[in-house]
């Protein structure tokens, strides 16, 4: 007995130690399907939850404080048949070294979601097979959340799930669902953000993400100014982009994370020669003026 009552402890600790790699939260808007059942929508949360916490994602073992928290936000626009159109957003953040505090890492819209969900049925993901929309999209996005996360804590360290991501796309595009394809007429879709985050002509973006946060933020809890020094850093790395992408999808992808962050870190704390900052945040992102003018 005392035995099976040690083995039952050592796997118990095992499994309290050790975690998939997110720690997602689903929630699924339906208010506007007046005439559908609610029950579908409650199965569609719960089912994308535990597809997106249980599934293995990578080779790496996560302990429970090293899992990325990520939401998943899907509204609904439309239910026919099982067939579903909605809107997704994506957010995903990252703790800060030495703190409780997690920095906004995504903050994503993806406007182009639509997908067949049949109630109960098993969803599977394969990076090489196209089993579904659902499950593609939110590994591409999983995908995307792995590698952007990865970078923050070392130099183009996200590599290896930005090229999974790639290949779902590319395994997607035969698909015939919106979103996957160069050729819809923008630049804002699941093509354009994996294909610019592995350009060498964006890689300032990844870049900017290291020097944010592992040089920057990370450094904060035991010498403020310095922290502050590798987050403008990180801004004028940014800015490089600007140079011959203005109005980059990467750039406005790091603002629509960072900006209220931003403000706060420059607000207070040790004074540091803002001026370049400044010169670079109202060069790069205009459209935040008012914000940046409280920075001090």
């Amino acid at each position: 007995m005392r035995n099976w009552l040690t083995i039952f402890i050592i796997v118990f600790s095992f499994q309290m130690n050790s975690a998939q790699e997110l720690n997602a939260t689903v929630s699924v808007n339906a208010d506007r399907m007046t005439d559908v059942n609610p029950q579908i929508f409650k199965n569609l949360e719960k089912q994308v939850t535990e597809f997106l916490n249980n599934t293995k994602w990578t080779n790496r073992e996560y302990k429970l404080k090293e899992k990325i928290a990520c939401n998943f936000f899907i509204n609904v626009s439309e239910f026919n048949s099982n067939n579903i159109v909605a809107t997704l957003q994506i957010q995903s953040s990252r703790i800060v070294f030495n703190s409780t505090y997690s920095s906004p890492i995504l903050n994503l819209n993806d406007k182009d979601f639509s997908f067949r969900f049949i109630e109960f049925e098993q969803l599977i993901y394969d990076q090489n097979t196209f089993n579904s929309n659902l499950t593609s999209v939110l590994a591409f996005y999983v995908n995307i959340i792995l590698g952007v996360d990865m970078d923050t804590y070392s130099d183009l360290g996200g590599t290896k799930y930005l090229e999974i991501a790639s290949n779902i796309m590319n395994v997607s595009q035969s698909s015939g669902y919106k979103g996957w394809e160069q050729s819809e007429g923008n630049n804002n879709n699941r093509y354009f953000l994996i294909s610019d985050l592995l350009s060498n002509t964006y890689v300032s973006y990844r870049k900017s993400l290291n020097q944010y946060h592992f040089n920057g933020l990370d450094l904060m809890a035991d010498d403020l100014k310095k922290g502050k020094e590798g987050v403008s850093n990180s801004i004028e790395t940014l800015a490089q982009i600007q140079k011959s992408r203005p109005n980059a999808l990467l750039t406005r992808t790091f603002f629509d994370a960072k900006t209220d962050e931003i403000v706060q870190i420059f607000s207070g704390g040790p004074q540091t020669n803002n001026s370049n900052l400044l010169e670079n945040l109202n060069r790069i992102s205009p459209l935040n003026s008012m914000k940046w003018n409280k920075i001090r």
